[in-house]
């Protein structure tokens, strides 16, 4: 609920029977307004790649390699240097093998151990990483609100992420993105946070694509947005980066979301009806320099493995003198 009147105080306190838990609390006339701390994230990973076929054919596209690294090991390690310590992959068929990635293996410890192969065993530190992990299934292709939907009893009355598990912010995932969100969401009373970055005008058709009220700064209100539009219809060259903060109010913004011509419950139209209903929504850009590595199809799939093996501090330099032997012979 948004609280009405004047702001008066601003007290951080502990969630009563919930550890390590904090609130900020305002006392407001005749009401509280309470921001509960973002530790929770939704990654859906549901989607069945068929752009990326044959790879995604018996594997999900999430666990992809880029350079060393499956895609959605980056999105853990990002939303986890940003605070989040507990996730939620709505996950579909045929993908077990991520809920695999994140457990434990002991065997394969005992047999590094055993080796003294110590820096194999550094490769396995994402093990250690103090984020929980929840799985539940989408059970059928209804769109990426539907998938967010699932998440409705685990994220409970608490605001929340939602990350995309095909989408790395950052290079490396180097990104403070996700944390400075939840920071603008308590301080800005927000129901909604996207994340966008500028993209070439005649890109816009690629992507979702915000209409700010104003864009004074890096953070602003957003009027409304356009799916996919065309260059000529876009209302702005701002395109959301796969990134979101969440007030539980989106379920129930979800359910009234009709399904579009494929039968599917599209988030965008979700947010829509919270900027028709005249709730806080604004947009984040992303800082200079940082941008989003969207593995969707082949193109975008080469184009970010290439660069983060370039970057690879061990085999970037070798990997480099190899292209240039290459590219020079054709």
């Amino acid at each position: 609920m948004e609280a009405l009147g004047a702001l008066q105080t601003a007290v951080p306190q502990a969630v009563p029977g919930v550890p390590g838990k904090s609130v900020n609390e305002y006392t407001v006339t005749g009401f509280r307004y309470i921001h509960m701390v973002i530790r929770s994230a939704i990654v859906p990973v549901a989607g069945i790649g068929t752009r990326l076929l044959p790879a995604t054919k018996s594997q999900p596209k999430e666990m992809l390699p880029v350079a060393r690294k499956p895609i959605v090991q980056y999105v853990v390690e990002e939303l986890s240097a940003n605070g989040i310590d507990q996730i939620l992959f709505i996950t579909g068929r045929n993908k077990t093998s991520i809920e695999d990635h994140f457990d434990s293996d002991p065997e394969l410890l005992r047999a590094l151990s055993s080796a003294n192969k110590q820096e194999l065993l550094g490769e396995l530190a994402f093990e250690d990483l103090k984020a929980r992990f929840f799985y539940t299934r989408q059970r059928f292709q209804r769109g990426l609100g539907d998938a967010v939907l699932c998440g409705e009893n685990f994220a409970g009355e608490e605001p929340f992420v939602v990350a995309l598990g095909d989408s790395i912010l950052g290079l490396h995932a180097n990104s403070r993105t996700v944390g400075r969100m939840a920071e603008l969401f308590a301080s800005k009373r927000a129901s909604c946070i996207v994340a966008v970055e500028e993209v070439p005008p005649d890109q816009t058709v690629h992507y979702g694509i915000v209409r700010p009220v104003e864009s004074d700064g890096d953070c602003f209100r957003i009027a409304n947005l356009v799916e996919k539009p065309k260059p000529s219809e876009a209302p702005s060259n701002l395109a959301i980066a796969g990134r979101y903060a969440f007030s539980p109010l989106i379920f129930d913004m979800i359910r009234r979301v009709q399904p579009d011509a494929r039968g599917e419950i599209q988030l965008t139209d979700a947010i829509q009806l919270m900027c028709d209903e005249g709730k806080r929504v604004l947009a984040l850009k992303l800082p200079p320099g940082e941008r989003r590595y969207d593995i969707g199809n082949f193109p975008s799939y080469f184009e970010t493995f290439v660069e983060f093996a370039l970057a690879d501090p061990a085999y970037g330099p070798g990997l480099r003198a190899a292209l240039e032997r290459i590219l020079h012979k054709s």
